[in-house]
């Protein structure tokens, strides 16, 4: 059996998703798609049960703020074929105060933590989700930590004036 290629799966997404993902990069070889949030369940199907892309094991579920983009949020997902040993990263970028995407705990059990985990530090809503609540932080909490909302330093702090360094 030949060893697959980041470009044999992309031909096998064109195939089902012509014109509704795009290739990103391929850096370090780690391929990475984007596609939009009404496709994501069909690319991560496609990518699971495909007998010759086998991409059965998932690996993460994040995402990462991006405040200057008017799409700010993206919600990452890497995906292991165990059996070609080659990995996916898959983009969805969503935008809003409250960004919803569907969840994958219908096709695997183990995203329930890691969508419980992002929804924690995001906000990211994960529509159907069996237990969509807070994993680390405290249940009471309002703000999503890992949100790029606030300044890194608090301005008010005396302790990090120029005049106590000698400036």
């Amino acid at each position: 059996m030949a060893k697959l290629s980041n470009e044999r799966v992309v031909e096998c997404l064109n195939k089902r998703f012509e014109g509704r993902f795009s290739q990103l990069e391929e850096a370090y070889g780690l391929l990475t798609i984007e596609t939009n949030k009404e496709d994501i369940l069909d690319v991560l199907e496609l990518l699971k049960t495909d007998e010759e892309l086998q991409f059965i094991y998932l690996t993460d579920i994040t995402a990462v703020h991006y405040p200057e983009l008017p799409k700010e949020f993206a919600v990452v997902y890497h995906l292991h074929s165990l059996v070609n040993n080659i990995r996916i990263r898959i983009k969805v970028f969503l935008e809003g105060t409250y960004p919803a995407i569907p969840t994958a705990t219908v096709l695997w059990k183990g995203a329930n933590w890691m969508e419980r985990e992002t929804y924690d530090f995001y906000g990211i809503q994960f529509v159907g989700h069996p237990d969509l609540r807070r994993i680390l932080n405290m249940d009471d909490m309002e703000a999503f930590p890992m949100r790029k909302e606030h300044p890194l330093e608090d301005p008010n702090r005396v302790d990090k004036k120029d005049y106590f360094f000698g400036r």
